[in-house]
């Protein structure tokens, strides 16, 4: 016997057995070099963090181990898009911050993101690419909060 969830629909609907493959097809089609790949999502993590963001902070985000976060980082630092600064609440520590030609880079990987989602969804009614990109955003910060209560329970 299916579940139905409250909207209605099938809780077995095969669609959701593609979402892995979508996400994962999503990331190989992004319009950017790997390195770029990188370099935004440190950005990223970085920008969107509550509070102050660690080397091993990020490598947690991102899922990597810690030396693979430390050569990114070195290499955003070497590239003038991070810096490392003490840190507020304890000044033994070091965090990790976005300098402004980081926050410029970061800007324009988010314009091209834009630009090859509108091409991509060129076929779609404005209400469907503002539906999905309303649903996309959702599922990240859901995503994110999920993956912190994971860790949190983790500890």
């Amino acid at each position: 016997m299916s579940s139905v969830s409250s909207s209605g629909r099938s809780a077995d609907d095969p669609a959701l057995d593609q979402i892995g493959p979508a996400l994962s097809r999503l990331r190989r089609r992004t319009p950017a070099s790997s390195k770029d790949l990188s370099r935004n999502l440190v950005l990223n993590v970085i920008a969107d963090a509550p509070g102050e963001t660690t080397v091993g902070g990020l490598a947690v985000e991102m899922g990597v181990a810690q030396p693979v976060a430390s050569r990114t980082v070195a290499a955003c630092i070497e590239d003038g898009l991070l810096r490392r600064v003490a840190s507020q609440c304890d000044g033994r520590r070091s965090v990790l911050e976005l300098t402004e030609y980081g926050e410029a880079e970061r800007r324009r990987f988010a314009a091209e993101q834009r630009e090859a989602f509108q091409e991509i969804t060129a076929a779609w009614t404005p209400q469907e690419r503002i539906q999905f990109a309303r649903l996309l955003v959702r599922y990240g910060a859901d995503a994110a909060t999920w993956s912190r209560s994971r860790a949190a329970s983790r500890d």
